[in-house]
């Protein structure tokens, strides 16, 4: 499939570590916010926002064979993540917030978006099928947010909360595809990924979209 071109030369370096350090970001600030929510102490935020922060790409990066890691390749992320995590707490502590469900919205769907473009264009780099590109969006996504939720004992939000999560990663990743196969400057096509399903998936809370679920 020729069309199927990840990022050219020029964009793939300074484009693609922008915005997978803004996803990166994004769920180490959800993580922060899940692990402030639990009480944990300053190990648990930390370890919490850095599982949700990484477990994704590096899934992504062990299923496609990449190596090094992300966070290896770019050893800035653990000292930024790391950063967020004390400036965040210290910022909760001294406005004395008191993070809700809904303040993970924001940031969970950004990542979401981010990761889920991050995850295609990885994948379709190496030269994987449309369809094998795709799941490693939904992978890069999805996985971060199961274990911040798993971690602080959570059902996985993204398996039990009805409204569309994967779903929107799986949608996302497809819109990816086509709109590289529409020729679309692979700049451009990242930004209406990244808005379509990040955009989704808020509009999907607000108007609380349900997937079909269990009869009582």
């Amino acid at each position: 499939m020729e069309l199927l071109q990840p990022l050219s030369p020029m964009w793939a370096t300074r484009l693609h570590i922008a915005l997978e350090l803004a996803a990166t970001l994004a769920f180490a600030l959800s993580g922060v916010i899940e692990a402030a929510r639990k009480r944990l102490d300053v190990v648990g935020v930390a370890v919490v926002a850095f599982a949700a922060a990484f477990g994704g790409g590096t899934l992504r990066d062990l299923l496609l064979d990449y190596r090094p890691f992300f966070w290896v390749q770019q050893i800035e992320f653990l000292w930024i993540v790391l950063a967020l995590c004390a400036g965040a707490m210290l910022f909760m502590r001294q406005r004395h917030l008191r993070p809700t469900e809904r303040a993970i919205l924001w940031p969970d769907a950004i990542g979401l978006g981010l990761f889920t473009a991050i995850g295609v264009d990885r994948a379709l780099a190496l030269g994987q099928p449309a369809l094998v590109a795709v799941m490693m969006g939904v992978v890069t996504s999805v996985f971060g947010g199961v274990l911040r939720d798993v971690l602080v004992n959570e059902v996985p939000r993204a398996l039990s909360d009805h409204r569309p999560y994967a779903l929107w990663a799986f949608a996302g990743g497809w819109l990816y595809v086509v709109l590289l196969g529409a020729a679309l400057p692979p700049w451009l096509a990242l930004s209406i990924t990244v808005v379509a399903t990040a955009g989704l998936r808020v509009l999907s809370v607000y108007r609380d979209w349900q997937l079909p679920s269990w009869r009582d």
